[in-house]
């Protein structure tokens, strides 16, 4: 059997001292532990390790039905001594992984600028969002569209991740698309050619009676500037009074927060953290102007971490009003290491508090003012304005 590419890089050491917890479930005969040869049992040194792992490897070599494959091994390792903590948090990136990663959180990537989502049950992906002047808008692709095929391959109950991976490849300078479209009897072929696409993750408009609306989707590098024009762009229309909407923000960059809230709450203390060693860090928004119109703030139960970051700072000094329902409840913090060769690990690093000094880990923040979304509105894709009860709460709060 070829010698498996184990243990390579910094991660050598660590690997061979935790792989039999991690592989300890394997009833392996041949292994003879410390408790069995009469010692206390401990946990095991490098040299017992790396026998285990050479016995595993003579198994799979001698028994094991199918090929190996030797990098897929490599990286189940890897990934498997990062999963042994039990945390749902904290995960091994391989090389691609990380990239996919670092393009998200930089707000830009190669592709064509569509948001899709997959049912569980069936396995149909249907695009829910269509990036406003990206490659796949300017082609026609529209909201509602369910992909059938990708470069003449049904996809329909091909994991999405697999999906997006087929359309951003790099093989290839446009990806055909064939859709079905309510109301349309043929199936529709797209050609769209791939480009690099700033991703938006801020939305905004002019609603009625000079309120503002800014949707902000994920805390990225990009979101502070589109924030800033956004708001800018409102204030300029006259806005009066102003709703932020971070249903669904799962998150993203500490640092975006602090900065956006340089013009809502200037050189004050947005949130502090704790690491293990009881070491505290503080990250304050810097010099600015404070907001200058009542403001309130949608939340849901998809709205997390760094979302509900901003939320906490907004609830605990009174800025504006929280409406919707409870957050999702993530009240820690994670680190992302780069490794030498491309690879990343991303660890649970410690636990972040609300200028109250509240941690919200497992529960959540509760809004102000209590409101779910109307069942109907749960199913469909778009919602508009109107039909939002959650939004028209907001601006009832706001007209009080």
């Amino acid at each position: 059997m070829k010698d498996y590419k184990f243990l390579k890089g910094f991660l050598l050491g660590v690997l061979l001292a935790a792989v039999v917890g991690l592989g300890g479930y394997l009833g392996v005969a041949n292994y003879i532990s410390a408790k069995e040869a009469g010692q206390e049992e401990t946990a095991p040194d490098s040299a017992k390790a790396k026998k285990k792992i050479q016995l595993l490897e003579t198994l799979i070599d001698e028994t094991y039905l199918e090929d190996a494959d030797e990098d897929a091994l490599t990286e189940s390792m890897y990934a498997g001594l990062i999963d042994g903590l039990g945390d749902p948090y904290s995960r091994y990136y391989t090389e691609e992984e990380y990239k996919s990663l670092t393009e998200e959180t930089e707000g830009s990537y190669q592709g064509i600028g569509i948001v899709m989502q997959q049912n569980p049950d069936t396995g149909v992906i249907t695009i829910v969002r269509c990036y406003e002047g990206a490659p796949g808008a300017e082609a026609g692709v529209l909201p509602g569209d369910i992909l059938y095929k990708v470069d003449g391959e049904e996809v329909t109950g091909t994991e999405l991740a697999e999906v997006a991976k087929k359309i951003r490849s790099e093989d290839t300078e446009s990806a055909q698309l064939t859709l079905a479209r309510d109301g349309e009897n043929d199936y529709i072929e797209v050609d769209v050619k791939k480009a690099q696409v700033e991703i938006p993750v801020v939305s905004h408009e002019m609603l009625e009676n000079q309120v503002g609306y800014i949707a902000v989707y994920e805390f990225t590098a990009v979101t502070v500037q589109q924030y800033n024009d956004a708001y800018e762009d409102l204030m300029a229309q006259g806005m009066k009074k102003l709703v932020i909407d971070l249903r669904g923000n799962p998150g993203g960059l500490l640092t975006a927060v602090c900065d956006i809230f340089n013009n809502i709450a200037p050189e004050k203390l947005i949130v502090y953290t704790e690491d293990k060693n009881g070491e505290k860090e503080e990250y304050l928004s810097g010099k600015g102007t404070n907001i200058e119109v009542p403001l309130a703030v949608l939340v849901n139960g998809n709205s997390a971490s760094a979302a509900e970051i901003f939320a906490g700072a907004v609830q605990d000094y009174g800025i504006g009003t929280l409406v919707g329902t409870t957050t999702f409840g993530k009240g820690i913090v994670q680190k992302v290491t780069p490794l030498t060769d491309g690879s990343a690990v991303k660890l649970t690093i410690s636990k972040y508090y609300t200028p109250g000094g509240r941690n919200i880990h497992g529960t959540g923040i509760t809004p102000d003012v209590e409101v779910e979304l109307d069942e109907a509105l749960k199913q469909k894709v778009t919602v508009s304005k109107e039909e939002d009860n959650q939004l028209q709460k907001a601006l009832e709060v706001l007209g009080e």
